[in-house]
């Protein structure tokens, strides 16, 4: 069974492979990379519109991956929520996204507001389809510290620290992160499918 990771996504693959190794493959190493409407109202939606389109596209012998995932603020509504890649339009940079919540943050008149970082991790294949989530739990702050990580890592503080992820060692995010913990529950999902 050839495992595939419905994403482009550099920062994503590189955690990927880290937990699975290079066996993993990414999109453009498998296909022509093509658009994947995500209109779904959850993480858990859209990894599935993701992964049941490579799957369709690649057929049986595929186990495909795929993960959505983003952070948001209650204090904000939720947001930026499922809209945490294209916060601040289609095509915008992490440092544009990031910006927009920042204001958003100035805006209210607060400095700091608790967030978490949702992770949903979906799986497709020929023994059918899995979701699994993980989440990361802190606070968002209103400057940036750090440049580690990507997306909205450098004003994010985790439970539990005092440094953004963009300051801490990557060797520590691993391990706390939201994708880290759903690729954990994914595992055993992934060991069973791929059989």
């Amino acid at each position: 069974m050839k495992m595939v990771l419905a994403s482009g996504n550099r920062g994503k693959l590189r955690e990927f492979r880290e937990a699975f190794g290079e066996e993993i493959l990414a999109l453009d190493e498998v296909t022509e990379p093509f658009e994947i409407v995500e209109d779904a109202e959850t993480f858990a939606g859209n990894a599935l519109l993701k992964a049941r389109a490579l799957y369709e596209k690649l057929g049986p012998g595929w186990l495909v991956i795929s993960d959505d995932s983003g952070i948001s603020v209650p204090l904000l509504g939720g947001a930026p929520g499922i809209y945490s890649a294209r916060y601040a339009g289609a095509g915008a940079s992490d440092r544009e996204n990031l910006q927009k919540l920042i204001d958003a943050l100035k805006a209210r008149g607060v400095r700091h507001a608790p967030a978490y970082y949702t992770a949903a991790i979906a799986v497709v294949g020929e023994r059918g389809e899995q979701v699994v989530h993980g989440w990361m739990h802190g606070e968002v702050i209103d400057e940036v510290r750090g440049d580690k990580g990507f997306g909205y890592d450098p004003i994010f503080i985790p439970e539990g620290y005092h440094r953004t992820l963009g300051q801490l060692e990557e060797s520590v995010k691993v391990k706390i992160s939201h994708r880290a913990k759903a690729i954990e529950r994914v595992r055993p999902l992934i060991d069973l499918m791929a059989r």
